[in-house]
């Protein structure tokens, strides 16, 4: 693992997706340090002074491939006190504290995976995604859920790589989209599902759910009840994932 680095990064876009949800592009004073698809950073808003503690913070995904090393992305969804901070105070120019890299939920792309993703808890996995391969022997599913189209904030990247990527299948979920006509199978005609992520639909579509590791990110209640249904569905905790540093 890459030793844990300080240091300051500008933000350099400001994305409101609505319903305060907002993506943030950072630009690195220097190259970052190496990093896994899946780790996180601490942002503080507060100046850090190197020779007193590290100011309050909060952990975000990496958003953005290893590969970007000059580059940073993360999303976020405005809960509680820190991020209402951020909503309101963040600005285009602003210089701001960063350390990184943290965390253990790591991807292992030597078995076939499904990934289940409430909101943005996608950044968990984009950089996963982002740096798949055709050549990959392996399966991956991606159940997506968001409240409603337009918080399914990364469906062009996904959508782009369920182009170049065969053993990729993404299946998206909205909650609020009364008016979307459906198939017999529960899909708009966007290939969406309306509803909630629905655990008994994914594991229909998995080949072998039980040769199968399942990761999962998104708010803590979701972590609970999904981890809660994989078991009782017969999936082994040790094949079961959970991105709780939230």
């Amino acid at each position: 693992m890459a030793v844990v680095q300080k240091l300051i990064c500008t933000v350099e876009k400001i994305v409101d997706h609505g319903e305060h949800v907002y993506t943030l592009d950072l630009d690195p004073e220097r190259t970052l340090p190496r990093f896994h698809p899946g780790q996180f950073l601490h942002l503080a808003l507060d100046d850090y002074d190197p020779s007193n503690f590290w100011p309050e913070s909060r952990v975000f995904s990496i958003a953005s491939s290893p590969l970007q090393r000059r580059n940073l992305r993360i999303s976020y969804s405005v809960r509680g006190r820190f991020t209402a901070r951020m909503e309101k105070e963040l600005h285009e120019g602003q210089r701001l504290w960063i350390k990184l890299p943290y965390g253990e939920f790591i991807i292992d792309g030597k078995s076939d995976i499904a990934l289940i993703a409430g909101g943005t808890g996608i950044t968990a996995f984009t950089a996963f995604l982002d740096g798949l391969t055709p050549e990959s022997s392996h399966t991956v599913y991606l159940a997506y859920g968001a409240r409603n189209r337009e918080l399914l904030i990364y469906r062009d990247l996904l959508d782009q790589r369920v182009k170049e990527i065969p053993h990729l299948n993404v299946f998206h979920f909205v909650e609020q989209d009364a008016n979307s006509p459906c198939t017999s199978a529960g899909m708009t005609i966007n290939n969406e599902f309306i509803g909630r992520i629905s655990l008994p639909i994914l594991l229909q579509k998995v080949r072998n759910p039980f040769n199968t590791l399942f990761y999962i990110s998104g708010p803590p209640l979701m972590l609970k009840g999904f981890s809660q249904e994989l078991r009782n569905a017969g999936i082994k905790p040790e094949s079961i994932r959970i991105d709780a540093w939230e």
